[in-house]
């Protein structure tokens, strides 16, 4: 007998189940998400969105599929952990599509990260004139080596000694080994040359006259300490400045000698940046003059592979094309013997467009990518697929989106869910949560007072619901009716990074002013690269926080020093006992709070220590009390509940600015790098808003808010101003248009399209205007 259609057991799987998550602080949440729609998760930051979705769902898949693979292979592969959760059921293949920044590493480009350069060079190789080899040829990661020698090896019982030489052809530039940069020491900013060294030549951080550093100089009997360095032979200045390391004696001491600049280079100039004290970073960014490498004109790519092209075009030039250019030129080539290349080829760059990232190039260091971008560039692997019962994960993929580019975003979303993919996407903006199938709402608060399922249903339901979300879904801010007067400007002239277009602008000071424009128009070019150099400038980016699981917004922000001292003054002790990281750590699992087994190929094991229960801290440190508090329980308090404990000093006022920017739920024990990018930039500004009469420079500080709390942030910004300081914020969030004195709008479009300043003014000026997309949808949403 023939089944009824509808009926098979295979079709019964069609919602992914989620029973008990209490993952972070989900609160034993259980919740049926439909497959093949799409879904928005929404919620108050800290809500536990990410904690369902990239905790729980998404990282149980893909530790799952993880399993499937040969142990040997296991091995090589980031170990997940099972997540806090009953059961969960019907779960597909999840691609997680984030927006963790590129890493920048100087190799890694656009084209590299995206597959699309491996593609150029094989097309190069087969059709290049003159042809000078093999894809490597044209990879500038590749050195060109040879060699020859003599190898011995066993044959047949007897010992065989046979000559062999070997060939391999690269494209890698030979004077900036692929790097397109090449650095040049500036000598005036390392030391005065009409001083001598026993007067204070040195100018570098650390070389005090009487301190070792100098002595090694001045005792070495390779120069004059007392003649001026301007007066130097070319012996003595070659021996101070670019000595091989020599053995001497100094005050009855072995010591190696050592030119001053190969010294600084290995002590300063070769260390990560990021890892510097800010005095020798600062130094370092005088010192060291970075420009493109004479030899390739930063192409990374040597001559051979220069000198091979295609139609008059090189590998080198095809990367920098702007890739909308790229694709016309591609659109040219024809050859048969290619076909199934440019098929891949071409695809891939369309895609790029199709994603509104048509102004970028394929030499474009990944580094430099915004959180947008980079997770955008990360898409383009899954436009083209034909792989279907997928789910895709998106974490807010309109942030660093302009209101016209969002909505080319959603048609992405919505294709890929007509493709037969579940795609479930954490996202505060309306525009999204209007296209949604189903919404799932968490709440009611952040932190401790989230994690449970507020509502479940569609758009017209949630409106409806009376939840945060429902009630702010409507929210439209409005444009001022006076704005202030500005107090002088800062004058920018001669912009040319990137793809400005020689722009001269004023931008006001003692005001709001925020800047906008499509993605990829100068926005960040214009600001990032010209405003810092200005003194008094603080810079607030989502970069993100240096920090290990050790790190927490305590010891970040400074406030636990002061809890410390507060502790060792009360109990007459030594403030170091309460440092989980230091003497007052938990002898069984060192501060840690939890015992980590390493299990080889499969997952680490982290289990509760019984000893401390998890505070990290041992017995002795936890019988101390401040106010019948112990140190656990006060790195256990959110920010707002310490703000009441701690009622004076710099550390309560850090703790108000850390509720002012919206993460007053934020534990202060909290691991740093359990914050999403929104959070991390916050909690930077919360530390960075104590200067007065600075210039604050945001980017896209709405990143990661929900709508409810995007007035708290206006707020903050207006008191920012009012404190006396002007604060310069690059945002595509109309509500901060709106609420701006001054807006200074760059376009028209994006890439060489863009890199102009279309208008200048109040915004109620850049709605009556009407003549720019960001004026049109800015007219929209406040519905002028």
């Amino acid at each position: 007998m023939a089944e009824a259609p509808g009926t098979h057991i295979a079709d019964s799987h069609e919602q992914i189940r989620v029973v008990g998550a209490r993952e972070n602080n989900l609160k034993n949440v259980s919740v049926d998400i439909p497959k093949r729609r799409l879904t928005v998760f929404t919620g108050v930051s800290g809500s536990g969105k990410s904690s369902l979705v990239f905790g729980t769902i998404a990282n149980e898949s893909q530790r799952l599929i993880n399993e499937t693979y040969p142990t040997f292979v296991q091995q090589f592969m980031g170990q997940l952990s099972r997540p806090e959760v009953d059961a969960l059921e019907n779960v597909s293949p999840a691609i997680i599509v984030d927006q963790e920044r590129m890493g920048a590493n100087s190799r890694s480009t656009v084209g590299t990260a995206t597959d699309a350069q491996a593609m150029l060079r094989i097309l190069f190789s087969r059709l290049g004139q003159p042809h000078v080899g093999s894809p490597q040829a044209f990879s500038f990661n590749i050195p060109s080596v040879s060699g020859a020698g003599a190898v011995t090896f066993e044959k047949g019982g007897k010992t065989v000694k046979e000559r062999r030489s070997f060939e391999i052809t690269g494209g890698m530039c030979p004077r900036c080994e692929g790097i397109g940069e090449a650095s040049d020491i500036d000598l005036d900013e390392l030391f005065d040359r009409e001083k001598s060294l026993n007067e204070g030549a040195l100018t570098i951080p650390g070389y005090n006259v009487d301190g070792w550093m100098v002595k090694g100089f001045t005792e070495s009997g390779f120069i004059d300490p007392d003649k001026p360095i301007k007066d130097y032979s070319e012996q003595e200045l070659q021996d101070f400045l670019y000595k091989e390391p020599t053995k001497v004696k100094i005050q009855a001491i072995n010591m190696t000698y050592e030119g001053l600049i190969p010294k600084l280079t290995k002590s300063m100039m070769q260390k990560d940046r990021d890892s510097l004290q800010p005095h020798i970073r600062a130094f370092v960014d005088r010192a060291v003059k970075f420009t493109a490498c004479p030899d390739c004109g930063g192409s990374r790519l040597n001559e051979g592979a220069r000198s091979s092209k295609i139609k008059g075009v090189n590998i080198a030039d095809a990367a920098a094309m702007q890739i909308t250019d790229l694709a016309e030129w591609l659109a040219t080539i024809d050859d048969a013997e290619v076909g199934p290349l440019m098929a891949s080829l071409r695809a891939t760059i369309d895609s790029f467009v199709d994603i509104g990232l048509g102004y970028l190039s394929l030499d474009r260091s990944s580094g430099t990518l915004s959180g947008g971008e980079a997770q955008r560039t990360k898409m383009i692997r899954h436009l083209g697929s034909a792989l279907t019962d997928i789910s895709y994960v998106f974490d807010e993929p309109t942030a660093g989106l302009h209101p016209h580019d969002i909505q080319r975003m959603n048609a992405l979303l919505k294709l890929l869910r007509d493709k037969g993919n579940t795609v479930l996407v954490v996202e505060h903006k309306p525009e999204v949560i209007e296209i949604a199938d189903h919404i799932v709402d968490l709440g009611p608060g952040a932190g401790r007072a989230g994690g449970e399922i507020q509502y479940q249903g569609d758009v017209a339901g949630l409106r409806a619901s009376g939840t945060i979300t429902g009630r702010h879904l409507d929210d439209r801010a409005k444009v001022k009716e006076s704005t202030r007067t500005a107090k002088g400007a800062l004058e920018i002239r001669g912009a040319t990074q990137h793809n400005l277009k020689n722009v001269d602008v004023d931008i006001p000071l003692g005001i709001l002013t925020v800047v906008t424009g499509v993605a990829g128009s100068g926005k960040s070019s214009l600001i990032h690269g010209n405003v810092p150099a200005f003194d008094d400038v603080v810079v607030v980016d989502q970069a993100p926080i240096k920090g290990s699981r050790r790190s927490s917004p305590a010891t970040y922000t400074g406030i636990l020093d002061a809890i410390r001292a507060a502790f060792a003054k009360a109990n007459g002790v030594k403030p170091g006992l309460f440092s989980a990281n230091s003497e007052g750590a938990c002898p069984a699992c060192k501060g840690l709070g939890v015992i980590i087994t390493t299990l080889g190929f499969t997952q680490t094991v982290e289990t509760l220590c019984e000893l401390c229960n998890g505070s990290g801290f041992s017995d002795e440190v936890l019988e101390y009390t401040l106010d019948g508090k112990n140190i656990a329980e006060v790195l256990a308090m959110s920010a707002a509940e310490a703000s009441e404990f701690i009622t004076k000093g710099p550390a309560h006022t850090t703790l108000v600015r850390m509720i002012d920017v919206g993460l007053g739920y934020i534990t202060l024990g909290q691991a740093l790098n359990t914050l999403s990018g929104g959070e991390r930039q916050r909690l930077k500004l919360a530390i960075s808003m104590a200067k007065k009469g600075a210039i604050y420079v945001l980017d896209e500080p709405t990143t990661g808010l929900h709508l409810a709390d995007v007035d708290n942030m206006l707020g903050m910004l207006d008191r920012l101003v009012a404190a006396g300081n002007s604060v310069i914020v690059i945002e595509h969030h109309q509500a901060v248009m709106a609420h701006a004195d001054w807006i200074i709008d760059i376009g028209p479009g994006a890439g060489h399209d863009g890199g102009t300043i279309v208008f200048e003014g109040t915004p109620a000026d850049l709605i009556a205007r009407g003549d720019t997309l960001t004026a049109q949808h800015l007219k929209a949403y406040v519905g002028a």
